[in-house]
């Protein structure tokens, strides 16, 4: 258990390692002349204030820097952004494993406890339930990541955010067309069409389509995908702005499953049944549509809409025998649902209505409508991996409605107070349409309500040095599929889930000079309800509430152009992730004591990169990433081993007025690290946990793109 006095003992030394930073870098700011840096404007925190002004943990990584890797997940470009832990299950029928300081690590598959937005549009659905499967890299400009306590400014399930922007079309009519191949016969076809409007009033625009399928590096890791991305924007000559974002992705893509530490020792890339029998494997449909405009009224007054619509489609079948789907209650081994989901977001910014304010008012809603069955994976004759008799039945409607409302006030030419207030609230019910004999309606309903203030100052020390304090309630309610199942029984849903509530700390410090730009920060949120894996059996993920968690930390950042095009990155995280109070359990080998670490979750993170990248001709890059050890259970009986990888690339760029000629080579994983990319969290399959997900040892991937200007 950790005492009072420890947890002390950390935060006077993080105070005192941010306190040593800034006396160093004043006085570094001090002994020089001004300097002109470029000023980086953050959209994330909708403060209209720079980078090195904003009171958050905020970073913004470009696109046009990462372009040197197939463009398939966002493990690619999200990489060194302290606090993010971003994991590759080597698994396309899973998704990404992604947390923010300690938030969101108990996800099985898909993303949880994280904001997402594509283009102003949220990838998250009401209930928090996200994915990553949708965002294109080809058209991508930039990825705005937020962590720490301004995330409560996005409501529910706003552990961290990650905002990620479309490009918009510019210039004369383009037409790219490009090949990437890899490792397990990867290959991705793309083409990309885009152009700038001649006049206000016609559009800009970007359109994007690729193919994506692979071997993948396990057995039965296969996976398809088709990914369509189009933007629209019109600048009008009342100032206005108009973006019209249409997606779709199509993807299938088998899954290998976690293994056991013995299986992962003995052949990484095995399949966790090795007969396969289970034939595991997730297909994924979905399209999606939203219209965003901002419209200044006058220099004082502006409007903001932005209203979406989306469909979306999930076939799963899981590895669960037949003996376990004989008891009445069980849902099946097949999930099937089909989601509508819809929303609008209106705001209104006033400026200098009093004296150096600026204030932000609005409301957002969201809503779901959810078909869910679940059907048998075998039929008649004993054969699995097909859809048999029907199981589940039942109709999910969830919706919030969150007002907000933001101020800003530079109280003092130096000072800056930032507040805001978010009423949160999520509605759920279910109607259970499947009701045969011992399986009794289990049809219900709740509702989720918190009211999350936020506040934080912020002190410019000098043009080249800031330091804030911020204050922050968040709010994470259960999604729709961690109440899917109880933890007793096996069938009906979980209203028991309770949500879970956050008090989050931060005290940090920017810096941007000519020894680069600074980042420190130090945080402590102190979370009650914590919403925590209470088990994974037979592909059922169950959750329960911890009483109390504790998480903090320090996060640092530096990067810098050091000479012409030759730039360096470098970012350490320290995440202290513990439960602060006990689970009881009727078996005392399950008991969970405070003090144990939260699974899921690396105690420290670094990673350092260097790049020489020009406009055009020869770029090269080199990155090293360490990730400590990660418990995989509650009891901490077990651990994935640390990890060091190293990646490098280069690449080659040819362009005259007409033309554009882009290629690259990469490797990843240079020395052949045999590591766990990412854990099931608290899998409870017999005899042993299958908590371990292989990552891929050296691979390569090469690619050419050309592009035609008219």
């Amino acid at each position: 258990m950790q005492s009072k006095s420890s947890i002390k003992s950390i935060n006077m030394t993080l105070l005192c390692l941010t306190a040593c930073i800034c006396q160093n870098l004043y006085a570094e700011a001090g002994s020089t002349e001004p300097v002109l840096l470029p000023t980086l404007k953050i959209e994330a925190t909708r403060t209209d204030t720079d980078w090195l002004t904003t009171p958050a943990s905020v970073y913004r990584i470009e696109q046009k820097n990462n372009e040197n890797n197939l463009a398939v997940n966002l493990s690619e470009i999200l990489k060194g952004v302290p606090g993010l832990q971003l994991n590759n299950r080597e698994n396309y029928a899973q998704d990404l494993q992604l947390s923010m300081r300690g938030f969101g690590a108990r996800s099985t598959f898909g993303v949880r406890g994280i904001r997402l937005y594509v283009d102003g549009i949220p990838a998250t659905m009401p209930d928090g339930q996200g994915q990553t499967s949708n965002i294109d890299l080809s058209s991508l400009d930039h990825i705005e990541v937020l962590g720490g306590p301004f995330s409560s400014l996005y409501g529910n399930s706003s552990g961290g955010t990650v905002l990620t922007s479309t490009k918009q079309g510019e210039g004369r009519d383009s037409i790219e067309l490009g090949y990437s191949g890899g490792s397990h016969h990867k290959g991705r076809a793309n083409m990309t069409l885009q152009g700038g409007a001649d006049k206000a009033g016609e559009p800009s625009y970007v359109v994007s389509s690729s193919y994506f399928d692979t071997d993948g590096y396990r057995d039965h890791s296969a996976a398809r995908k088709v990914l369509s991305n189009a933007k629209l924007t019109w600048d009008l000559e009342d100032g206005s702005k108009v973006n019209w974002i249409v997606n779709h992705v199509d993807m299938n893509a088998d899954d290998p499953q976690g293994l056991t530490r013995e299986q992962w020792k003995a052949n990484p890339k095995q399949v966790n049944d090795a007969k396969n029998i289970y034939d595991v494997r997730k297909e994924i449909n979905q399209t999606q549509t939203g219209l965003t405009w901002t419209k200044p009224i006058n220099d004082q007054h502006e409007l903001y809409t932005m209203a979406y619509a989306g469909h979306r489609e999930v076939t799963q079948y899981q590895s669960i025998p037949n003996t376990a789907q004989a008891n009445p209650r069980h849902a099946g081994g097949v999930i099937d649902f089909s989601r509508d989901y819809y929303g609008t977001d209106l705001r209104w910014t006033g400026k200098d209505l009093l004296p150096n304010t600026r204030f932000t008012a609005g409301f957002a809603f969201d809503a779901m409508d959810e078909d869910r069955q679940g059907y048998e994976n075998f039929d008649s004759a004993g054969n699995y991996g097909v859809k048999g008799k029907l199981r589940r039945d039942e109709n999910n409607t969830l919706w919030n409605l969150d007002p907000y409302l933001q101020a800003s006030w530079q109280f003092l030419p130096t000072w800056r107070l930032d507040t805001g207030l978010r009423y949160s609230n999520v509605h759920y019910q279910s109607k259970d349409h499947y009701i045969q004999g011992t399986n009794a309606d289990d049809s219900g309903k709740t509702d989720y309500d918190k009211l999350l203030p936020s506040a934080a100052f912020t002190w410019e020390i000098s043009p080249q040095l800031s330091t804030y304090l911020s204050y922050a309630k968040g709010f994470e309610t259960p999604t729709f599929t961690e109440m899917a199942y109880p933890t007793t029984g096996t069938s009906g849903i979980n209203f028991a889930l309770k949500p879970s509530s956050s008090d989050n700390y931060e005290l940090g410090l920017k810096a941007q000079n000519l020894l680069g730009n600074f980042t420190a920060a130090i945080f402590h949120s102190e979370t009650q309800d914590d919403i925590v894996s209470a088990g994974t059996l037979d592909g059922r993920s169950t959750f329960q509430n911890a009483d109390k968690t504790l998480r903090q930390g320090v996060e640092l950042s530096w990067n810098k152009k050091l000479w012409r095009d030759l730039t360096a990155q470098a970012s350490y995280s320290y995440l202290d992730a513990t439960f602060d109070a006990d689970i009881p359990n009727t078996d005392p080998q399950k008991v969970v004591y405070s003090g144990n670490y939260i699974p899921g979750v690396a105690k420290n993170q670094a990673y350092v990169a260097l790049g020489w990248q020009p406009e055009t001709g020869f770029n090269a890059g080199i990155d090293v990433r360490y990730m400590d050890k990660i418990y995989v259970n509650d009891t901490n009986s077990d651990v994935a081993p640390s990890y060091t990888v190293t990646s490098a690339n280069i690449g080659y760029i040819w362009k005259n007025n007409d033309w554009k000629v882009r290629s690259y080579a990469r490797i990843d994983n240079m020395f052949d690290e045999n590591y766990v990319g990412s854990v099931i969290v608290n899998d409870a399959t017999q005899p042993k946990g299958r908590f371990f997900e292989p990552a891929d040892g050296m691979s390569w991937s090469t690619g050419l793109s050309i592009t035609k200007a008219f």
